[in-house]
């Protein structure tokens, strides 16, 4: 109360020319940043208003923003010519196991290495986040003969499975919030007698729903997007994913600019509204990592 009560009688004690600087200075900084977000979406609503107009007005000179004739049944067309919904299920259901795959293994080693006294503890963290630095083009054909080996390759496998053992980058994510959590709190629980398992589970989870979301939100977006790894591992069409799908529609039909337009937009609706249902949450663990 003390603090704002400072604030406001500071704000009262400015003069009148001071807050008109104040204002046009918030003013010029908001401007700024709408015209930054407009510019940065420009190219999306070329590609939803594009995927709106026929095959003559998308090569239409000059070009026009807006379609004269709004065709939504592009929309439908798109997904029935090619089977994009199936490609949607098999998108939805590595991103489901990846996600549940990372949150269980990163957690836990973030765990072990921010709460638990344990010997070599410091090296071992130096060393998975030495791991970081090794290229993916490194550990490619490797891991590759070993997956072909096993019988994966064609298979969600090997595209699920690795997330079960934990990524370097989230596992120092997840320490590092973490460590933002009073230290006192967990050894209280000690003392009612709590185990390390169940200070895991009911403590610090419900705390860290914050820098969970910023790993879901990650974790979605590189699978979602992910192109390479289906590419190598889902030799069977009826397994592709939805990047694949549209790296096959765009092959096959290149001509027909709309309907891939109405695709893309289709494959980037499920990102856009994930990220705005963690967004709040995804901020205050972008924010709260690192800090102690």
């Amino acid at each position: 109360m003390g603090e704002r009560a400072s604030g406001v009688a500071w704000h009262h004690g400015m003069s009148a020319r001071q807050r008109l600087l104040r204002f046009l200075a918030l003013g010029s900084t908001l401007l700024a940043l709408t015209a930054m977000a407009l510019f940065f979406m420009l190219p999306f609503a070329w590609m939803v208003f594009g995927s709106l107009k026929s095959l003559r007005e998308t090569f239409s000179v000059p070009p026009r923003f807006l379609p004269e004739i709004w065709l939504w049944s592009n929309y439908p067309r798109a997904l029935t010519y090619v089977p994009f919904l199936r490609y949607l299920r098999n998108s939805l259901i590595l991103c489901t196991g990846n996600i549940l795959g990372t949150l269980f293994s990163c957690t836990v080693v973030a765990y072990s290495l921010s709460r638990i006294r344990w010997i070599g503890k410091g090296p071992l963290f130096a060393v998975v986040l030495a791991s970081m630095m090794l290229p993916g083009q490194v550990t490619m054909i490797p891991i590759f003969i070993t997956f072909r080996r096993l019988g994966w390759v064609g298979t969600f496998a090997p595209l699920i499975v690795p997330s079960f053992f934990g990524s370097a980058y989230y596992i120092f994510l997840v320490r590092q919030f973490f460590l933002t959590i009073p230290e006192p709190l967990l050894d209280a629980a000690r003392i009612d007698g709590a185990g390390e398992l169940r200070i895991y589970w009911q403590m610090m989870l419900p705390l860290s729903l914050p820098v969970l979301s910023t790993v879901t939100l990650f974790t979605f977006l590189g699978t979602w997007n992910d192109f390479l790894g289906p590419l190598i591992y889902l030799t069977k069409e009826d397994l592709w994913t939805i990047a694949i799908g549209l790296r096959g529609f765009q092959s096959a039909h290149s001509w027909a600019w709309e309907l891939l337009m109405a695709a893309a937009v289709v494959f980037s609706l499920p990102s856009m509204l994930l990220y705005l249902g963690l967004q709040r949450t995804f901020v205050a663990g972008i924010v709260t990592t690192g800090l102690r």
